[in-house]
């Protein structure tokens, strides 16, 4: 019998994460090692335990799925990542592929899907769920008219759009440093950049570009004091 491949669930709705592991328990190659309720937990899960699969949600608290996917990538570029979210828009996808996603599953597709998504991905082949796949070309179709395009959101880098969700869901430049190991210095030059880039002039007005591209959710929680304990599999 093959050794199971190691993984880690990253999901910040804890009844989502149960239910995912119990699936993956049903499952004599896969071995839940780990888990995580937020991005910046999920790092450090991740490079704690090095896992060969990491299922991750693309929205979570204090750091979303797209910089976990870029820095667990580049932590480890053999790890199989497969993303699972809500969101289902040819640019949130792009984005995630773009990031270093082996794959694309939506939280509303079905436990076969999920599976077989995991087997793509652990093969080392591309997954994109098939509801998502039309709608993604659909999209790409509608938008292939450079006028659709939002100049201004694709001159946003990923670490100013990290920490624009950061900023939105309430947390200070001190706090956000600390979080990402920089200068507070350094995250309002980014708070000045995401300004000057989005003609923006208020912190409501950062506030309300991360609701509209889907950075945080509209009524999102407080930020919490500091960072969560690591969580293991037992």
């Amino acid at each position: 019998m093959k050794t199971p491949r190691n993984v880690v669930i990253v999901e910040d709705h804890r009844m989502l994460r149960e239910g995912l592991k119990a699936m993956l328990a049903a499952r004599d190659d896969l071995k839940v090692v780990g888990e995580a309720g937020d991005g910046l937990e999920a790092l450090r899960v991740i490079k704690r335990l090095k896992p060969d699969f990491l299922l991750l949600d693309m929205s979570m608290p204090r750091m979303n799925g797209t910089s976990v996917l870029m820095e667990a990538k580049a932590f480890d570029p053999d790890i199989k990542i497969l993303a699972l979210t809500i969101h289902q828009s040819d640019s949130r996808v792009r984005e995630a592929f773009d990031a270093g996603a082996d794959g694309y599953c939506s939280k509303n597709d079905s436990r076969q899907e999920l599976m077989l998504a995991i087997d793509t991905v652990l093969a080392g082949r591309t997954y994109l769920s098939s509801s998502i796949a039309n709608q993604v070309l659909t999209g790409y179709l509608e938008n292939r008219d450079p006028e659709t395009v939002d100049p201004a959101w694709e001159s946003v880098s990923a670490r100013e759009r990290e920490i624009l969700k950061l900023l939105a869901e309430g947390y200070t430049n001190i706090q956000i440093g600390e979080m990402l190991f920089i200068s507070a210095k350094t995250v309002e030059k980014h708070r000045s950049n995401l300004m000057a880039k989005l003609d923006l002039h208020s912190l409501a007005g950062l506030t309300a570009m991360a609701i509209e591209k889907g950075l945080i959710e509209k009524n999102a929680p407080s930020p919490r004091k500091g960072p969560g304990p690591v969580r293991d599999a037992e």
